[in-house]
């Protein structure tokens, strides 16, 4: 039970954030608005957070 529901709860995070960057209030909007962007590899460690000391790091938001 503990696997599925913290997977749940990470892809409900991420949802609503999702939906959030769009400005998106259902899941048709976010259909509608969304838009995929392709990015390099130096652009997606630039995107995570950098300069900023994290005592354990998220098992969903490594750099390596």
């Amino acid at each position: 039970r503990g696997f599925l529901s913290e997977n749940i709860f990470q892809l409900v995070g991420g949802l609503k954030a999702g939906m959030g960057y769009v400005g998106a209030r259902t899941l048709k909007e976010l259909k509608q608005k969304a838009k995929f962007v392709k990015i390099s590899a130096a652009g997606m460690r630039e995107s995570h957070v950098h300069d900023v000391i994290i005592t354990k790091e998220a098992p969903n938001y490594r750099i390596d």
